[in-house]
């Protein structure tokens, strides 16, 4: 078959690869325009750099349902588009300029995590799997019939951009036979149940403040998923002292921890080697922090450099004492 590989983030990187060695011929590259960054360098861009190595067509529109884009993606001839981390929301009318329409790898377990951040959903929500879905797209989001899915459990520390990482690669071999199963007219879709849609919209970046009501667990599901975008972060309020901006990286549940009329958030241990921290249903080790502007470092070694005494608080940067 004739593709359009249509991608731009690293997820991406892995099917385009397998297209670019596999029997199929790729027509081109449609992804996001170049962006810039302070000082007006540009941010990298692996999808077209790898694009170009391989001589292919590359296709950055600012809009691509913009009537120019449509004239141009339907002159390459192509049979099918394969989406996956795209950025733009595609139209009804883009569907149509490939004899097969558009398939699209789904990073979850659909009809859960429909939205723009289905991975970093499932670890923050203490799932124990999620997979890759691939669906041929239809004009509403990610509700088109399944042809595809596979599974994979969420390591216990795993954070989302490991995830990510294997989660590209499953979805790569997923792509290969998916398409082998186009091509031979082999398919059976299987059509998403409504009743188990969850959404993943988009995280804004005030999502990764920690919430020391949580459970100790949900702490630690809430840091996996944040990373490496938007972060988790806190502040630490000492007495006299402004509020210091902080990323907790990693937590360890301490059972029997003590502090069990602090308020969460509250530092209720601090041996100079460890700090314990309470919780919404006990206590937790902090074991991994990064201050501003330095690098991320084990709790031991920020307590050598950095006083907190018991009583101090973790919390939002306005947090009340």
């Amino acid at each position: 078959m004739r593709i359009v590989m249509v991608g731009t983030g690293e997820f991406a990187l892995p099917t385009f690869e397998r297209l670019l060695g596999s029997s199929h011929e790729v027509a081109a590259l449609l992804t996001q325009p170049d962006r810039t960054g302070p000082g007006k360098h540009n941010h990298p861009h692996p999808m077209k750099e790898r694009a170009v190595a391989a001589g292919l067509p590359v296709l950055q529109p600012a809009s691509c349902n913009a009537p120019e884009s449509l004239e141009a993606l339907r002159a390459l001839g192509a049979d099918l588009m394969v989406v996956a981390a795209y950025g733009q929301i595609l139209s009804a009318e883009f569907l149509t300029v490939t004899r097969l329409g558009a398939i699209n790898l789904h990073a979850s377990l659909l009809p859960k995590y429909r939205g723009a951040a289905p991975i970093q959903y499932a670890v923050w929500k203490g799932e124990a799997e999620t997979g890759v879905t691939i669906f041929q797209i239809q004009p509403r989001l990610d509700a088109g019939p399944i042809l595809g899915i596979v599974k994979t459990p969420i390591g216990p520390r795993e954070t989302a951009g490991e995830l990510e990482i294997r989660l590209a690669d499953l979805g790569a071999d997923l792509a290969v036979t998916v398409l082998a199963e186009i091509e031979s007219g082999t398919t059976h879709p299987t059509m998403q149940d409504a009743a188990g849609v969850t959404k993943a919209p988009k995280m804004p970046k005030s999502a990764g403040l920690v919430d020391w009501s949580k459970t100790s667990r949900e702490i630690d599901w809430h840091l996996r998923a944040m990373q490496p975008w938007p972060m988790p972060f806190t502040f630490l309020h000492v007495k006299d002292r402004p509020p210091a901006r902080l990323l907790v990286l990693s937590t360890e549940e301490v059972s029997g921890g003590g502090g069990a009329s602090a308020l969460p958030g509250s530092v209720v241990a601090n041996d100079g080697k460890s700090l314990h921290v309470r919780t919404g249903d006990g206590v937790v080790a902090i074991q991994r922090v990064q201050a501003a502007g330095k690098r991320a470092m084990m709790i031991d070694e920020f307590l050598r450099g950095n006083s907190v005494p018991i009583g101090a608080r973790f919390g939002a940067e306005n947090e009340a004492d």
